[in-house]
């Protein structure tokens, strides 16, 4: 994988110890790579890094459902977002499961033959839409949704954090688009990809939330737990904007339609007088538009002082920052589900951005610091 990042420089893999090393030997496992760049850059935040591992892991790995099918959901889920490291490297992770012929078909642009794994691409496509995914049947068994979900929400994030945060090119080059390429990748990740993972190990590394604070569409599975590990962590980050400032995102996410901003990003605070609202609502609905001006300006805490934050110490904040917008986008959507993928609930609205952060069981403390 490439190591070209944006905007900070994260602590090298072979230093790590503790929970990063842990989740690093998870990733080698389970993944089939040790250290890949949408995981290293959030190390410098443990938390952020274990809960992501965790919810990735315990859906699109050991969740229920077939992995083809949860990688197709992943696709579409990148495609939806823009996002073309994600999209090239799940066409990747089709090879490895054996699919070729569909991966070389969805690397053409093609829809895939097969009528139930188009169903299953584009329900991942939809989901960037609050509310959408009640439009229809799932198109996979019910006692699946889990797996499928959670994959889903799982990458809404990642993808998120990736746009922000580390370069567009899987390989060195652009390299991971030639046929050859792609195929020897997923061939190298076969094993590791077919192999069958016991679910729940992942949790092992998370300070364990509440059983109760699991959402009722994981049905008691470890997808679950590992979803709520990721909220609290990720939420956070509010601490980093002032009360004006989270009203403001909360005022904007609570009208998001799931569209992409316009290229004059009509209804974003300006860099100059509150950048750190625009870096939250940029890494939620358009995190590839995020600028050096945008992370200079934000670096700068009076927005008129020459003095800015310790290099370490903003690396760490951007994180936070990043993942908190990411995840208010994930929130937006996954509390406009219905009843279509809710069963035994009733519909309810979304709540908003900052909203959610209250709605939610999460520790004043965690919402008043960087945790």
């Amino acid at each position: 994988m490439s190591t070209r990042f944006r905007f900070t420089a994260p602590p090298s893999p072979r230093a790590a110890t503790g929970r990063v090393a842990e989740v690093y030997g998870q990733l080698a496992r389970d993944f089939g790579l040790r250290a890949p760049d949408t995981f290293v850059v959030l190390s410098s935040a443990p938390e952020l890094l274990t809960g992501a591992w965790a919810l990735m892991r315990e859906s699109l790995i050991a969740g229920p459902g077939d992995r083809t099918g949860k990688e197709l959901v992943a696709l579409g889920v990148s495609l939806a977002n823009r996002c073309p490291f994600c999209v090239d490297a799940h066409t990747m992770l089709l090879h490895a499961t054996g699919d070729h012929a569909l991966a070389e078909r969805l690397a053409r642009g093609e829809r895939p033959a097969d009528e139930r794994h188009a169903r299953v691409l584009e329900w991942g496509e939809r989901s960037r839409v609050p509310g959408a995914l009640d439009d229809g049947p799932c198109p996979f068994p019910r006692a699946h949704l889990p797996g499928y979900l959670g994959t889903a929400l799982a990458f809404h994030f990642i993808n998120r954090v990736v746009s922000a945060l580390v370069g567009e090119s899987l390989l060195p080059g652009g390299a991971q688009r030639l046929r050859p390429v792609r195929s020897l990748g997923g061939r190298a990740l076969a094993r590791t990809v077919r192999r069958t993972a016991v679910p729940g190990d992942a949790l092992a590394l998370l300070d364990r939330p509440d059983p109760g604070e699991a959402p009722a569409w994981a049905g008691g599975t470890p997808v679950g737990l590992a979803y709520a590990a990721l909220l609290r962590a990720a939420m956070a980050g509010a601490g980093l904007l002032d009360t004006d400032d989270q009203d403001l995102v909360e005022e904007v996410l609570h009208d998001w339609d799931g569209s992409h901003p316009p290229l004059a990003l009509t209804g974003f605070p300006d860099r100059r007088e509150r950048p750190g609202a625009r870096l939250a609502l940029l890494a939620a609905l358009a995190p590839y538009r995020i600028t050096d001006e945008d992370v200079a300006a934000w670096r700068r805490p009076g927005h008129s002082d020459d003095s800015p934050v310790p290099l370490v110490a903003f690396d760490d904040s951007l994180v936070r920052l990043v993942a908190f917008g990411a995840f208010l986008a994930v929130d937006r959507l996954e509390s406009a589900l219905g009843r279509a993928v809710r069963p035994g609930e009733p519909s309810r609205p979304s709540r908003g951005a900052a909203g959610s952060a209250v709605a939610r069981p999460v520790p004043g403390h965690l919402l008043g610091g960087h945790g």
